[in-house]
């Protein structure tokens, strides 16, 4: 099907029906997963899907409708639907479509090698890295294996001039095994996810990271309770980027919700803190050309030396801070209206070796898991449930579990001393490791 023409045309059924202005996204692709279990295939399954969503405009009110089904009386019959809704909400000056940009491409966001793969080889490679992982005798079950991938293609037109498209794939595979001693279960996991199948972790390293996780939190110790540094795993960065991430959502910034509404070209973070957001990586995983309204993605610096720059805005939000769209805007597919959301986003490397900051920490805790809530984008407190290992003198001296962090997000920003240079940026929420000066833990 040629969706783009299909595109032009529905932005004009719409005109033809009532709107102003219209927006049609365009979504269509295939999915395969497989689920292994002990040796056993447990599931396989592949599903092919797409659908159309319809944004349009009445004397600047909005509404949204979207279709599954892409014969031409169901989508006359969605945007007959969508420009009825749109004469019945509330009319907004800042109700606007972004204006037509010049393409540009993002490098290896497709691989068109992965359909042509056979599923053996694929159901094969979960299969293999469960069997590795259970050649350690002291791994005593296995949570299951998976492996799973995509492809897309997407299309954007509005009444603009905007005629937009790319295609996209992804794949990636995953395991998780339990380690018993005694009364003791703890749990490790790990998985990789990449753009091109040939670009996949070998299923040795997979396999040899989760036995190993799950096995050093064997025999935790208590922890009083105390004031120490604390490290993060780059494994737990969203527990930190991910409040930070809600507190530059321009649309919270508008409404008052976010400790980081006022603080715009002022010190809020240590020197050492460089945060991107970065859409036009190659091969990045969440990387695309455009983003949800068809505006031209970008690598932007939000905080440089710990100093804020900007905030992340979609077409709407921009209008109403009197600014542009940063190319910020996110879908959740077809069906949904635009939001906010980031690309690839990681805190910069630094010059430490992760080795050098743990020998540089005479007490402290480097943490593995967080559970809870992190920072908290309204009011900037940070809290969360966390395991991980003990410090002493420079060394890891045991696992430590069911214990608690608590400070507030400048606490943990003006604190951070040390940032390691093992970033890995197949990951698209994610840092190197850092350690903060000092935190208050909860244990005992």
């Amino acid at each position: 099907m040629d969706y783009r023409s299909l595109a032009e045309q529905l932005v004009k059924k719409c005109l033809q029906k009532g709107a102003d202005a219209a927006e049609v996204w365009i979504e269509a692709g295939r999915n395969l997963s497989v689920e292994v279990r002990n040796g056993e295939i447990e599931t396989v399954q592949e599903a092919s899907t797409q659908g159309v969503g319809l944004r349009v405009f009445v004397q600047k009110r909005m509404a949204f409708a979207s279709s599954n089904v892409l014969t031409e009386e169901a989508m006359a019959d969605a945007a007959a639907r969508a420009v009825e809704f749109a004469r019945r909400t509330t009319a907004d000056e800042s109700n606007l479509l972004p204006e037509k940009s010049p393409h540009h491409d993002v490098p290896g966001l497709y691989d068109p090698e992965i359909a042509r793969i056979p599923l053996e080889k694929k159901i094969d490679l979960a299969l293999q890295v469960e069997k590795l992982a259970m050649k350690d005798g002291r791994i005593s079950k296995s949570a299951g294996a998976s492996y799973g991938e995509g492809e897309q293609t997407v299309v954007i037109a509005n009444s603009r001039g905007v005629l937009k498209s790319y295609q996209a794939s992804g794949c990636g595979y995953g395991l998780a095994v339990v380690a018993e001693k005694g009364e003791q279960k703890t749990t490790g996991s790990d998985s990789c996810s990449r753009r091109c199948f040939a670009d996949l972790k070998p299923p040795a390293l997979l396999a040899a990271k989760a036995a190993k996780d799950a096995l050093d939190m064997l025999d935790p110790h208590p922890l009083k309770t105390q004031r120490a540094a604390i490290i993060f795993d780059p494994e737990v960065a969203y527990a930190v980027l991910g409040g930070i991430l809600a507190a530059i959502d321009g649309e919270r910034v508008l409404q008052g919700a976010s400790f980081l509404a006022a603080k715009l070209n002022q010190k809020v973070a240590s020197e050492l803190v460089t945060l991107i957001d970065d859409g036009i990586m190659p091969k990045g995983m969440a990387s695309a050309p455009f983003d949800g309204e068809g505006v031209n993605t970008q690598k932007r610096t939000v905080m440089e030396k710990g100093v804020l720059k900007g905030f992340l805005y979609n077409t709407i939000a921009a209008a109403r801070a009197g600014l542009k769209s940063t190319g910020n805007g996110s879908r959740g597919g077809f069906t949904s209206l635009p939001g906010i959301g980031p690309h690839n986003f990681y805190m910069a490397a630094g010059e430490s070796n992760r080795a050098d900051i743990l020998a540089a920490t005479k007490t402290g805790l480097l943490v593995k898991e967080v559970t809870g809530y992190g920072i908290n984008p309204v009011n900037g407190g940070f809290s969360g449930g966390a395991s991980g290992f003990w410090i002493e003198n420079g060394k890891i001296a045991f696992p430590v579990q069911g214990i608690t962090i608590a400070g507030s997000a400048e606490e943990i920003l003006l604190g951070i001393d040390r940032v390691g240079n093992d970033l890995d940026l197949n990951q698209t929420l994610t840092s190197p490791t850092f350690r903060v000066k000092e935190l208050q833990i909860g244990g005992e």
